[in-house]
C-alpha cells in the first residue's frame, strides 16, 4: 500500500530499483519493500540495434577474455524483499546492504568513462563504511564486450587486486535492466552458502585478476561483496553487501 515507483537507467536499472527501495526504508517510508527486476529483451528489434551497435558476440559471451568479442542477451527476472532490522529475522535474511555507488558519467551515449567505474566504486566504500581490504568478492558486470570489461578490470584491479572476480553473463547472458538484481541475487548466495560463481565462458583472461574459475567452497569467509552494474549513458550502481 505503500508507493510504487519504477527507475529507468539502462543496464544499471536492477541496482537503482534496489537504491529507491533501500531509501523508502532509511526514511521510514515504509516498512517491507519488494523490489523487482525483469527484461525480455530478445526482440528482433533489440538483437538488430546491438548488432548496428556492433555489441553483439558472433559466437558466445566470454567475460574479460581475451577473445572476447561481445554480449549475448538473455531473459530473466530477480526480486527481494527489504526490510529493517527491527522486523527481520534470522531465518529469513541473506544479507544486509551497507551502501551504494550511484552515478553519471556525463560522458558519452553509450561508452563508458574510463575512470567512471573507479570513482563509483570509491564512492561506494565510502558510504557503505568499508575498506578495498575489507571486500572478499566482487561480482562484476562483465558483458564480454571489450569496452566495458576493459573499464571495469582496470578498476578492480586498481583497487581490489586480489579480490576474487566473477561475472555470471556467461551463463544468464546480459538480462540488460534486470541484470543488476540479479547479481545482487548472486551475491547474497555466495554469502549465504560461502561459494562464489564461476566466471563463464573465462579460458584465457587478458587481466591480471584473481578470477573464479570453478565453483567451490571458498577458502576464506565470504562476508563483504561488492556487486557492479553500468548502463549506455554512463550509468554506474554498486552496491555493498555484507553477511548478518
Amino acid at each position: 500500500q505503500g508507493p510504487v515507483l519504477a527507475p529507468m537507467a539502462a543496464c544499471a536499472t536492477g541496482l537503482w530499483a534496489l537504491f529507491q527501495g533501500y531509501m523508502l526504508l532509511l526514511t521510514q517510508q515504509c516498512r517491507w519493500v519488494v523490489v523487482a527486476a525483469v527484461d525480455a529483451p530478445i526482440t528482433p528489434l533489440t538483437l538488430t540495434g546491438f548488432r548496428r551497435m556492433g555489441a553483439m558476440a558472433a559466437d558466445g559471451c566470454y567475460p574479460f577474455d581475451c577473445d572476447r568479442n561481445g554480449l549475448v542477451l538473455g531473459e530473466g527476472a530477480a526480486a527481494v524483499v527489504l526490510e529493517t532490522r527491527e522486523t527481520v529475522t534470522d531465518s529469513s535474511c541473506y544479507g544486509q546492504i551497507l551502501g551504494f555507488g550511484l552515478s553519471n558519467d556525463a560522458y558519452h551515449i553509450s561508452s563508458s568513462r574510463p575512470d567512471g567505474a573507479l570513482l563509483v566504486a570509491h564512492q561506494c566504500l565510502h558510504h557503505s563504511g568499508l575498506h578495498p581490504d575489507d571486500i572478499d568478492y566482487i561480482h562484476t558486470h562483465g558483458t564480454g564486450t571489450r569496452l566495458n570489461d576493459t573499464n571495469e578490470a582496470h578498476m578492480v584491479k586498481y583497487l581490489l587486486p586480489d579480490v576474487a572476480v566473477s561475472s555470471t553473463k556467461g551463463a544468464t547472458g546480459h538480462t540488460l535492466g534486470a541484470a543488476g538484481l540479479i547479481g545482487t541475487v548472486f551475491s547474497l548466495l555466495s554469502i549465504q552458502h560461502q561459494r562464489l560463481p564461476p566466471c563463464v565462458g573465462l579460458s584465457r583472461p587478458e587481466f591480471d585478476l584473481n578470477f573464479v574459475h570453478h565453483s567451490s567452497s571458498c577458502t576464506r569467509p565470504i562476508k563483504h561483496v561488492l556487486c557492479s552494474s553500468f548502463g549506455f549513458g554512463g550509468q554506474n550502481a554498486i552496491v555493498a553487501i555484507t553477511r548478518v
